[in-house]
């Protein structure tokens, strides 16, 4: 069995956020639904937005390419030699596509009860993913609609309703929950999860007739790990963000526990 050799988040999965994001949805989903009442189901909903500006670099195979000659003057020479005229390409704009957890009541015509995010790179990074990501946050709150949100990213703005200066100092970390109730808005839950610590057992809010169904998120991600099959990761490419000496040294310890002994 592939086993992830940290004891809380690997913070190497970041470079396969895009696999592990949709397989964290996948399994959360499934093992919502054995512990949901029975009128409550989880379902996958996508937001979907146009990135214009690239954030992150990225591979881009546009459908359609327009050329163009730029205008400039094609007879100036260097040496004597023509310089060429390259051609223009005009990329288009890409689609974006971001999966999330909605429970519903199946009883009510589908009314939205709570959403689960796990938060995507482009959520915490300056343009349309995270401006339409903060509209939506807003929304569920207008609505009355309970709000997960699980932060198991390094990298980026903070995002969540637990922002830093609402955390004492000594209480904050990048990995982290937060947890609005639409029944009590004045308070946020927040679970902490430190890099060396593992990720905590969440609950999750429903109606305030029902209890909380809790999610183990360390299960969660060691499932995603097992079954996605990340024995692959380069462990010797740098983490970015870079951590401080002493988590660098302590990520160091990990990685040479799982070196199998030499003969």
């Amino acid at each position: 069995m592939i086993e992830n050799p940290f004891p809380g988040m690997n913070p190497y999965l970041e470079q396969r956020w895009g696999d592990v994001h949709a397989a964290l949805i996948t399994y959360c989903r499934d093992l919502l639904q054995g512990s949901l009442p029975d009128s409550l189901r989880a379902r996958m909903q996508e937001r979907v937005f146009v990135e214009a500006e690239p954030g992150q670099p990225r591979t881009i195979f546009p459908d359609v390419q327009v050329y163009e000659r730029p205008n400039s003057d094609s007879g100036s020479a260097t040496g004597g030699a023509a310089v060429a005229e390259p051609l223009v390409i005009h990329l288009p704009k890409w689609e974006v596509r971001e999966s999330y957890l909605e429970i519903i009541d199946a009883r009510s015509g589908g009314r939205v009860i709570t959403i689960i995010e796990f938060l995507s790179p482009s959520n915490k990074m300056h343009g349309p993913g995270r401006t339409l990501y903060l509209e939506k946050q807003a929304d569920a709150q207008d609505g009355g609609v309970n709000l997960v949100e699980v932060d198991l990213l390094r990298g980026g703005k903070p995002t969540t309703l637990a922002r830093p200066d609402l955390v004492r100092p000594e209480n904050w970390a990048q990995y982290h929950v937060s947890a609005w109730r639409a029944e009590n808005p004045f308070k946020l839950e927040y679970y902490p999860s430190p890099l060396r610590q593992s990720l905590p057992s969440i609950k999750i809010p429903l109606r305030p007739t029902d209890a909380d169904v809790k999610i183990n998120l360390q299960e969660l991600i060691n499932l995603c790990y097992t079954r996605g099959r990340y024995d692959d990761i380069d462990y010797s490419v740098p983490l970015q963000p870079t951590l401080a000496s002493d988590d660098q040294a302590w990520v160091k310890g990990v990685l040479e526990k799982r070196r199998p002994a030499s003969t």
